[in-house]
């Protein structure tokens, strides 16, 4: 089938790797604006970019999809589908109506469950059991279409934000390529989503990853692993800023105020919370490396009785 690719992160490239890979003719990639990164400011292109370079399949990359000429451009590649990965733009009905086959959207969540930016960390932070990808047609809502496919994922134990975009993001290139096939096949089924169903996962800020020791040790740990690697979770101590990029839950009660150091060992550092302690296990100081919670006690001793803020 002769495709148009939108997608922006690393977690886009699974898809267009599958498509390709697959013998689908990928006609053009259009993908957000190169940013500047770093110290040095140097223009960075975007993860999709970087595939579709090797792959040679030509890149466009309009800071609005809805500018002039846009569409112009797009009718010259003569998609029959559009397959659209965390793009970052939404598309109008122009777009949409184009190909002959629509518009295709892969989304990081079963849905009508996590519409929105980030329902990768937001089904760690919440608690869920088990999350997915699923295949939906593209309207001009935000994730409002009719879904199409789905493949769930169970959620590990220890799983973090990292660890599950990298399953999401293959299962998501191995699900875009059996709708297609049904697609073509004429067997697709669509189904309408139920608004009521539905909760937004808003986007990622820095400042969610500040930790708040009157909460449940279970709401700490979880808000650790969803934010991991990006923005995450910190605390302070010293007047310096301590990244905590793994801890435990203790199932024992504290008399002290939350966010008082209560155990310190060679395990980690325990910290009392509103609702049983939080064992501290991989942490970063401001300014020194990521390290495991005994590794920095011997350069960094921390007394009981010290109070993160």
């Amino acid at each position: 089938m002769r495709i148009v690719f939108m997608g922006t992160p690393e977690f886009s490239v699974a898809a267009l790797v599958s498509l390709v890979e697959a013998g689908h003719q990928v006609a053009g990639v259009v993908t957000q604006p190169d940013k500047p990164k770093g110290r040095g400011k140097q223009m960075q292109f975007p993860p999709v970019k970087e595939k579709a370079i090797e792959y040679g399949i030509p890149v466009f990359q309009p800071q609005r999809v809805k500018e002039e000429g846009f569409l112009e451009l797009l009718k010259g590649l003569e998609p029959e589908l559009i397959v659209v990965v965390a793009f970052g733009q939404m598309l109008p009905q122009s777009i949409l109506e184009l190909p002959k086959y629509g518009c295709i959207n892969i989304h990081a969540s079963l849905l009508p469950k996590y519409r929105g930016a980030a329902p990768i960390q937001w089904v760690i932070i919440d608690g869920e059991k088990e999350t997915g990808v699923t295949t939906m047609m593209m309207d001009v809502g935000l994730d409002t279409g009719d879904m199409l496919m789905k493949e769930v994922i169970s959620i590990d134990k220890k799983e973090t934000g990292g660890s599950l975009h990298d399953k999401l993001s293959a299962a998501g290139g191995d699900l875009i390529l059996k709708t297609i096939e049904k697609l073509e096949a004429g067997t697709l089924t669509r189904e309408k989503q139920d608004d009521t169903q539905s909760c937004y996962a808003k986007m990622l800020t820095k400042t969610l990853g500040k930790m708040d020791f009157q909460k449940p040790a279970a709401e700490l740990e979880r808000l650790i692993r969803g934010l991991n690697p990006w923005p995450s979770a910190y605390t302070t101590l010293d007047g310096k800023t301590l990244k905590v990029w793994d801890a435990d839950v203790v199932e024992k009660e504290y008399q002290e105020v939350p966010g008082t150091v209560v155990e310190v060992s060679g395990t980690g550092i325990v910290v009392a919370t509103g609702q049983g302690g939080l064992e501290l296990k991989e942490i970063q100081l401001e300014g020194k490396k990521r390290m495991t919670a005994d590794n920095f006690l011997r350069g960094y001793p921390v007394a009981k009785g010290v109070v993160l803020l």
